[in-house]
């Protein structure tokens, strides 16, 4: 039976990248992961899953060396982004006064995956088991042992559990979640747009949830429509025409003509762990906490997960008392953490409703939000991760 330094279940952006750092420092790694994402081709259509990459992103798909590779298929850049209820109380953002050429990118999740997968060729002490997926864990000693659907058995000093939302990982070393619906689902929908894509992307509220519009490369974009579980089911079972229709009716004419491609659905929650490590089990990404997409910070949380295990890894040459390492990543990431998932729900939560007197007050601050300088520069910064 092999052993390894660290093994990561689930070699979706999180992990891979997770993986793809610890060969860096010379560590012996192995990725189980139950399918390989599909090669890239230029003519294939966008994907659905699209994730706002920031720079603190990018700076991390660049030390690994996957940044490069991601270029090289298809990515978005975008420099404004705006947010209003009224059309007259906007808050905008650029990069005037940032010293930068942009906010951030929209990427296809699955191309980030594929940059990140083309470096493991690199690392002959990475080894990937996929097709192939976890069955169950028992902690020996200083070692788990891991059985797969393969039957293959490995040890590992420690274990990284980055398999999503619905982590096996998570279940299987018994570490609790916090959870509650927030009663809306959101529909992704690709649609061809009328003229090409400018460098903005930006967030109307309404009483039944935001509309959001993400630019895609050339005449595309994909766009994001919360609502009710009802609604967004009978959005769902319309034609394209159809739907075509209601985001002419219920989008900001700023989208103008699209032409819709294909389409979406998934439920909203909030998840958090209750604790970020048991025994030799560290969680990160979705598998630790799951946010409202509101200002798509998903995968950037995850990334910042495993910036900081990098940088506190890079200190220790194997994991055989991985106790004070997981300790401290967990201090460092848990505030950071449920202060962007609380600042989520404050969003959500002041936007979700049509009280009279609320939503002249919430007009109001995006509209101070828009003076405030200093103020509205660091919290730019802050999603940004800088």
């Amino acid at each position: 039976m092999e052993r390894f330094d660290c093994v990561v279940v689930g070699g979706g952006m999180v992990g891979a990248a997770a993986a793809l750092g610890l060969a860096q420092q010379g560590k012996r790694v192995a990725v189980i992961e139950g399918q390989q994402p599909t090669a890239f081709d230029a003519t294939q259509p966008m994907d659905l899953r699209v994730s706002a990459i920031s720079p603190h992103s990018v700076k991390l798909l660049d030390a690994l060396e996957s940044w490069e590779g991601l270029k090289a298929m298809r990515l978005c850049p975008f420099r404004r982004l705006e947010t209003w209820e009224h059309p007259l109380c906007r808050t905008r953002f650029s990069t005037e006064g940032l010293n930068r050429d942009w906010l951030g990118y929209i990427v296809e999740n699955r191309l980030i995956q594929l940059s990140l997968w083309a470096q493991f060729r690199h690392f002959p002490r990475l080894r990937l088991y996929c097709p192939d997926r976890l069955v169950s864990l028992e902690e020996r000693g200083n070692e788990v042992l891991l059985t797969l659907e393969s039957g293959e058995q490995i040890f590992s000093e420690l274990v990284v559990a980055a398999d999503g939302a619905n982590s096996k990982v998570r279940q299987l070393a018994g570490i609790g979640i916090t959870s509650f619906d927030y009663r809306q689902h959101c529909m992704l929908i690709n649609v061809e747009t009328e003229a090409a894509q400018q460098d903005i992307t930006w967030q109307q509220f309404t009483p039944q949830g935001p509309r959001s519009f993400l630019p895609l490369p050339g005449h595309q974009a994909s766009l994001v429509w919360y609502d009710s579980p009802q609604r967004i089911r009978q959005l769902g079972m319309m034609s394209n025409k159809q739907l075509e229709q209601a985001i002419d009716e219920h989008f900001p004419e700023e989208l103008g003509e699209v032409k819709v491609i294909r389409h979406g659905a998934f439920p909203l929650t909030r998840r958090h762990a209750q604790q970020y490590f048991s025994g030799r089990v560290v969680l990160m990404g979705d598998a630790a906490h799951t946010i409202n997409p509101l200002a798509g910070q998903g995968v950037n949380l995850g990334f910042k997960d495993v910036s900081a295990f990098l940088g506190l890894a890079a200190e220790v040459d194997d994991f055989s008392s991985p106790l004070p390492l997981l300790q401290q990543y967990e201090c460092r990431r848990r505030a950071d953490n449920s202060l962007m998932q609380s600042t989520m729900d404050l969003f959500y939560g002041v936007f979700s409703n049509d009280l009279p007197p609320l939503k002249l007050l919430r007009n109001a601050g995006l509209a101070l939000a828009e003076k405030a300088g200093p103020v509205k520069a660091q919290a730019l910064k802050y999603a940004m991760g800088l």
